[in-house]
């Protein structure tokens, strides 16, 4: 994507179901977790470069002993500073034990069967040690213990916020990370409280009782009333001080889980392919996290899945597929395929079929993949006009004309290449926007100068920024005829309230193309109007709520939005034509088929919180508010 957007973030888990000493005879380590851990979360390191952070709780500790730890890491490359400094940790210890799994479950903070690790993309708050993930909620009760990590985002935190508050608490900030510990951790105190006066009745000394609480704790009932009145898209893990654990995905299942289990683990993880490499397990036996599901494990390590929430429709997200996850998974690497294989037609469309003067490239690196099918669909067009030609001709053909015809080949070059980012000492914000804008440089040599039209496919195109400053200025050197900048994701019209960051309308290029068409064709009235109405809205219930932005959308057809983006996108004085083609949403949902979540494209959001999100986001668009509508 050349236009760098933060988005979601990867949750990885690991529950040992066997002592450390079992891992040690058989893998040769006790710390065959934790390596396994790092593992899954480089893997994943595409979901979260902010920052990382692990969390480690231990089962049946002795009195008085660590049984919980946590580190984690804001640096440059925070996954390798964390495993860094846990290695270091171990040069501590008595180098004699380091086999012994006894030894380092007293000794060594991060030997424990409870595993957690976090990848973060900052897209609200700072980045600080206090902001990354797990977060604690710490008590001298260790049933009442929770470490909590997870890819979320909730659209109604001020409601729930508020809830907090009637229950009589006081939470420091109001943020969906404080909210969650603090909603799931008071209902775990709840369902604490509810077993003590049990057994309490039933004569137990308090020692007893806590040695119950432990046994007989309900995950379940903590986690179907914490999650009451949630709007938003999650997959959240989370680990209770005394062993048990569970994760939990939202109904629509909009945020991705997946887990695998044998005899010696369970393990989960934001990304299938993480775990298929991690484990070398085969794609058929790894599951997903059912929509609206727990997937709680016990402390005893006996695991079910459980329904917390009514299900709703599916609306996964797209992007995932589009973007956003690894692509070698197999289902996305054929989906992003089929997402440019579906854009073949009208590219050689608007090349009116000329191919011979035609070059195709793509941005790098993501878009490879959907390049691929690109090629492919215009390689089964030119199979057919080969076999026209020569039907066409087989009265006059000659063995020269046979060869000419049947050697037509597509110019497929990779044209641009991405540099290593530049940093600037300079602190002019034009000249720093010209060297930053050189973070891409070309092939020089295979466009015919002023003859020859380039095609360059890129995953999608959000701000726009990227390609005015850097990208179009640096191809407009080979000096093509035309630029045909093609995207595979179609035109993203609304906010993302579910975890990416794509939350001010202003930022999107197609609003900007939306606003210069609103006052080409003497419109602006109209968005005094929706301003109105969007306010009207925010009186009503969200469940309630209309999207009123998308009306003025429907002004203009996608064709002149994405006529009115090119003249936004193209540089001051830039001699090569450029043209844009946008992906349809009919054609994203047949090469996504299963993530049919478009509501950046459409409007159409799966909770009613998306709505009451882009009402808002206008409003502060209107209000020429800057902050996050979420």
């Amino acid at each position: 994507m050349s236009d760098a957007i933060k988005h979601e973030c990867g949750v990885a888990f690991i529950r040992l179901l066997k002592p450390l000493e079992y891992f040690n005879e058989k893998y040769g380590t006790p710390f065959y977790g934790l390596k396994k851990l790092q593992l899954l979360m480089a893997k994943q390191i595409n979901r979260g470069q902010d920052g990382a952070g692990i969390g480690v709780i231990k089962l049946d500790p002795q009195f008085g002993q660590r049984y919980i730890a946590r580190k984690r890491s804001n640096s440059r490359n925070p996954v390798a500073d964390i495993f860094e400094d846990v290695n270091a940790s171990l040069a501590e210890l008595d180098q004699d034990n380091l086999k012994n799994g006894l030894y380092l479950k007293e000794h060594f903070p991060y030997a424990g069967e409870l595993l957690l690790g976090h990848l973060r993309y900052g897209t609200h708050g700072g980045n600080s040690l206090e902001n990354l993930h797990p977060f604690l909620r710490q008590n001298n009760w260790m049933c009442r213990n929770l470490v909590l990590a997870g890819n979320y985002n909730l659209t109604n935190v001020d409601e729930l916020f508020t809830q907090l508050i009637e229950l009589g608490q006081q939470p420091k900030e109001i943020s969906d990370n404080v909210t969650m510990l603090e909603k799931i951790g008071h209902f775990l105190d709840e369902e604490n409280e509810r077993l003590f006066k049990i057994y309490k009745q039933e004569g137990y000394s308090n020692f007893e009782i806590t040695e119950k609480i432990k046994d007989n704790l309900s995950v379940e009932n903590i986690l179907r009333n914490a999650f009451k009145r949630t709007d938003g898209g999650y997959n959240m893990v989370g680990m209770i001080g005394h062993g048990a654990s569970f994760i939990v995905r939202d109904p629509n299942g909009i945020r991705p889980s997946f887990w695998y289990a044998n005899d010696e683990l369970l393990v989960v993880a934001s990304e299938r392919p993480a775990i298929m490499t991690a484990f070398n397990i085969p794609y058929s036996e790894i599951k997903e996290v059912t929509p609206g599901c727990a997937l709680i494990i016990n402390k005893d390590g006996s695991y079910k899945e459980s329904r917390i929430l009514d299900p709703k429709p599916l609306k996964a997200c797209s992007f995932e597929r589009i973007y956003f996850s690894r692509g070698n998974d197999a289902d996305i690497y054929k989906e992003r395929k089929n997402l440019g294989k579906l854009l073949a037609p009208r590219v050689l469309e608007k090349l009116n079929y000329n191919i011979e003067n035609t070059v195709f490239a793509y941005i790098p690196n993501t878009a490879a993949t959907s390049f691929y099918g690109m090629i492919d669909g215009v390689n089964d067009w030119l199979k057919i006009h080969r076999s026209e030609v020569l039907m066409a001709e087989k009265d006059n053909l000659t063995q020269e004309r046979i060869q000419e015809i049947l050697t037509y080949r597509i110019r497929r070059e990779k044209i641009l290449v991405k540099d290593a980012k530049m940093r600037t000492f300079i602190t002019n914000d034009t000249d720093r926007e010209d060297i930053v804008g050189h973070a891409y440089d070309v092939t020089y040599g295979i466009i015919e100068p002023n003859q020859d039209t380039l095609v360059i496919i890129d995953d999608s195109i959000v701000r726009g920024t990227t390609l005015k400053t850097s990208i179009l200025k640096i191809l407009g050197r080979l000096k093509p005829k035309k630029i045909i900048v093609v995207s595979s994701a179609p035109q993203i019209l609304f906010p993302d309230c579910y975890g990416i960051d794509m939350s001010r309308l202003k930022d999107f290029v197609a609003f900007r193309a939306l606003l210069e068409l609103l006052k080409d064709n003497k419109l602006e009235h109209k968005l005094n109007e929706t301003y109105e109405l969007c306010k009207i809205e925010m009186h009503k219930p969200s469940e309630e709520m209309v999207n009123r932005v998308i009306d003025l959308y429907k002004l203009f057809t996608t064709e002149q939005i994405s006529k009115k983006i090119a003249e936004i996108v193209t540089p001051e004085n830039f001699e090569p034509e450029v043209e844009i083609i946008f992906q349809t949403v009919e054609d994203l949902h047949i090469a996504c088929p299963d993530n049919t979540g478009d509501w950046y494209f459409t409007g159409d959001f799966p909770t009613p919180g998306g709505n009451k999100i882009t009402n808002r986001a206008f409003i502060y668009f209107m209000e020429k508010n800057n902050a996050r509508a979420y």
